[in-house]
């Protein structure tokens, strides 16, 4: 897909990409080498707040959690994009997703949490979404968001 194509998609799915998140330590957001661009960990913010705060099998559904992923891809994609120069002409496609989930000890329910990343992907990109991917329990994750997503990319070198 192209980027008119991925606006358009979008603008269908009632979306829109939110700025960029700034880094909360030392880190870049996005690291391109070569035909790899490397998203770093995104958590879902909405208006400046962390969305879906918590654990899963705490406090918050699974529900909660795969809405959270999707937030947080979406949030990887718009990284990538201003990445990329403000475009997704050179996005090849996603070629693997780490889903970081908050969760109990005895929470089990990791991938159907993911799923709110990977059908997000999915979505947008049509089979340029379609990836690898790792669901992790964690004890915490970062601002105490309930998850942290992960994206690896294929793109055209610069």
């Amino acid at each position: 897909m192209d980027d008119a194509q991925i606006s358009q998609r979008l603008s269908e799915l009632g979306l829109e990409l939110p700025p960029p998140a700034k880094p909360v330590a030392a880190y870049i957001p996005v690291k391109i080498v070569g035909a790899t661009a490397y998203v770093a960990g995104q958590v879902p913010f909405v208006d400046g707040l962390v969305l879906n705060p918590g654990r899963l099998g705490e406090d918050l559904s699974v529900e909660d959690g795969a809405e959270a992923a999707a937030k947080a891809a979406l949030q990887a994609l718009s990284a990538l994009r201003e990445a990329l120069g403000g475009s997704f002409a050179r996005l090849r496609g996603i070629a693997q997703v780490t889903v970081y989930i908050a969760a109990t000890p005895d929470f089990l329910e990791h991938p159907k949490v993911a799923d709110g990343a990977s059908t997000l992907l999915g979505e947008v990109l049509g089979e340029d979404g379609r990836h690898a991917r790792a669901a992790v329990g964690m004890a915490s994750l970062p601002l105490g968001a309930s998850v942290e997503v992960a994206v690896t990319a294929e793109v055209d070198p610069a």
